[in-house]
């Protein structure tokens, strides 16, 4: 190639690196492989809390939906029983949701439930924003609360918060700490292997671009000397720990390559403590009795597979599983549900207080309900939030993460 190719091509490669948003990386040499990591999945879409885990003895539930969209006491939709009754009613886990239940009957899993965002909002793109900034009224914030916890935390380590997307989420925007690693196997120059070492000499001085580019070459050597290799120096693929096998991408729409990635990343001891992935398709507006058990399949599987392969980290590992807000109780005429309001958040790991279900259940009857037609929130999503950033990563500073929001209760799940 000539000059002005290859010259172009290390323009490229610097800011194609492994698909990773070029963010200034502050870490220390060594991490501290004592603490806690967070693992925070976010389900795009409006994920329907009615059809995950629901009071199957309700009648104002049976009254609002046919049996094909709702969990059922007996029949083809019966649902997993939960120990421990909560708000005196017969709550149900999907029954395609076996692998979590196994993990809820085992203590390991926290069902949070009728929680949210308080602000009422039935739009996905306000919803998501505002919870990926920790707020709950649309403004011009120019971080994401998990910015904000990083920068309040000092985290130490190479590579201590990453989301296993292609694009770092909002809740990461304006962060000098995390990376974005859709694939550990992508995580890397592409192109001429000179292409390094001339990035390493275009980025000099101490401008922020150089920084960044040194620092994200520094990180990129460290990491590609913790994957393991074969004889001939080409990367080996990953093999789960405890004979765990993943579900294939068709089945569970990519979660379990990213927790994959996740897993992967933390067995390297490079410092990981906080990581980000998403899944999206929640938004079941029709024909939800054939997308919405496939996707509970899917991601009840991941999780636990996830769970399996970092076994070792379970001690100080907390995941917790949220969306942007649930779907209305009534059935629409499209064989669906519409965009609700209250939701649910799931809590898995070994310092969980599993087997329980938490919050306040504010009933389904109609003068109940959030403007008459949706389950009402009576938690908000930044009180759960706050349980496990106090209690398990150990921040003082929950008035800075979540600024303007002082109401913050611990249900004790953690």
């Amino acid at each position: 190639m000539n000059r002005r190719e290859f010259v172009v091509g290390c323009s490229a490669a610097i800011t194609a690196m492994a698909g990773s948003q070029l963010e200034s990386f502050a870490f220390a040499p060594e991490p501290n492989a004592q603490k806690d990591i967070f693992v925070f999945v976010f389900l795009r879409g409006g994920c329907d809390a009615l059809n995950l885990v629901a009071p199957v003895d309700d009648r104002h539930y049976v009254a609002a939906r046919p049996a094909f969209l709702r969990v059922t006491e007996q029949g083809k939709n019966q649902g997993l029983r939960l120990k421990n009754s909560w708000a005196n009613q017969d709550f149900r886990l999907h029954g395609k949701a076996s692998a979590l239940h196994e993990l809820y009957q085992s203590n390991q899993l926290a069902i949070i439930h009728a929680c949210g965002l308080s602000n009422g909002t039935r739009s996905h793109f306000d919803a998501m924003d505002m919870i990926e900034r920790g707020v709950n009224q649309k403004q011009n914030s120019k971080d994401g609360w998990l910015t904000r916890y990083l920068r309040t935390a000092q985290l130490e380590g190479m590579l201590p918060a990453m989301a296993a997307e292609t694009n770092l989420p909002a809740s990461f925007i304006g962060s000098n700490q995390a990376a974005s690693i859709k694939s550990v196997k992508d995580f890397k120059v592409n192109g001429d292997p000179r292409f390094l070492g001339i990035l390493k000499t275009m980025y000099q001085g101490d401008s922020l671009l150089a920084q960044t580019a040194q620092q994200t070459i520094e990180t990129l050597n460290y990491i590609n000397k913790k994957i393991a290799k074969d004889s001939k120096g080409r990367r080996k693929k990953y093999q789960p720990s405890n004979g765990v096998k993943y579900p294939d991408r068709w089945k569970d729409g990519g979660l379990g390559q990213s927790l994959q990635t996740v897993a992967q990343i933390m067995k390297m001891d490079v410092g990981l403590q906080v990581a980000t992935v998403s899944l999206g398709g929640w938004d079941t507006h029709e024909n939800q009795a054939f997308h919405f058990p496939r996707k509970v399949e899917g991601l009840s599987q991941a999780l636990s597979a996830f769970y399996k392969d970092v076994a070792n980290y379970q001690k100080r590992l907390t995941i917790l599983v949220m969306s942007e807000f649930g779907r209305r109780l009534k059935a629409n005429k499209s064989n669906g549900t519409d965009h609700g309001h209250g939701g649910i958040a799931l809590a898995l790991g070994g310092n969980v207080n599993g087997g329980k279900i938490y919050g306040k259940w504010p009933g389904l009857a109609t003068e109940q309900l959030d403007k008459r037609v949706d389950l009402d929130v009576t938690t908000d999503y930044r009180s759960v939030l706050s349980e496990v950033l106090q209690k398990r990563m150990a921040s003082q500073r929950l008035t800075q993460i979540f600024p303007g929001f002082d109401a913050y209760q611990p249900l004790g799940f953690v």
